[in-house]
């Protein structure tokens, strides 16, 4: 099947209060901070800026991610657009990790040990996920719910989180697993793909707020 014309935006959602306090998050579920909350309106006003118009927002089932994407779709007057939120599209689950901060979690396991847990490519935190188990329920989701609607020409963003997206873009980018675990996306940043008829992609850009 040929794509017709599609953009999709991706975002990591902004700031949470336990990213300005250098926790590891996961599956946990704290809000965005007040800079969290700032983030998604610079990015909003980015988008509307460009003349972005969605047809639906897919984001995960954790508020930070939620929060993100509503802020901008009230921002680009699209409050009433379809909004699918889906566990799918959750963070990494960091197991044993969450919610302890990162200097503790080095003094306890060792800075080598949990520099491995955070940065392979298939190495578990204890009771986690790695960042392969990320993407094989991020892809799957992906190819089943969203590439359908960007072969009708839909535009789409999603809003989610830093290793769910890393998972996409890794997809999107042709990335291996080696180059994938040195991406570093900033929160409340957009970035735009837009394909070619074939379903590749054309081009890739940020969009900076």
């Amino acid at each position: 099947m040929q794509i017709q014309e599609a953009t999709l935006v991706l975002i990591r959602h902004g700031e949470s209060e336990w990213n300005k306090e250098n926790l590891f998050t996961g599956w946990k579920n704290p809000g965005l901070s007040q800079k969290g909350e700032k983030e998604a309106l610079a990015a909003g006003k980015s988008l509307k800026q460009e003349g972005h118009k969605f047809t639906t927002l897919f984001t995960s089932a954790l508020i930070r991610a939620q929060r993100t994407g509503e802020i901008i779709l009230e921002e680009i007057n699209q409050a009433n657009i379809e909004i699918k939120k889906d566990k799918a599209l959750n963070e990494r689950n960091y197991g044993s990790l969450a919610g302890l901060n990162k200097d503790e979690a080095r003094k306890k396991w060792g800075e080598k040990q949990v520099h491995i847990w955070r940065r392979s490519y298939d190495i578990n935190p204890p009771e986690g996920e790695s960042l392969k188990d990320t993407a094989e329920r991020v892809l799957p989701y992906f190819h089943k719910n969203i590439f359908p609607l960007l072969e009708k020409g839909e535009n789409i963003l999603v809003a989610a989180h830093g290793n769910s997206l890393r998972a996409l873009v890794m997809y999107l980018d042709e990335l291996s697993p080696e180059e994938v675990v040195g991406i570093e996306l900033k929160t409340g940043m957009p970035i735009v793909y837009s394909f070619k008829e074939n379903g590749t992609v054309r081009d890739k850009r940020f969009i900076e707020t």
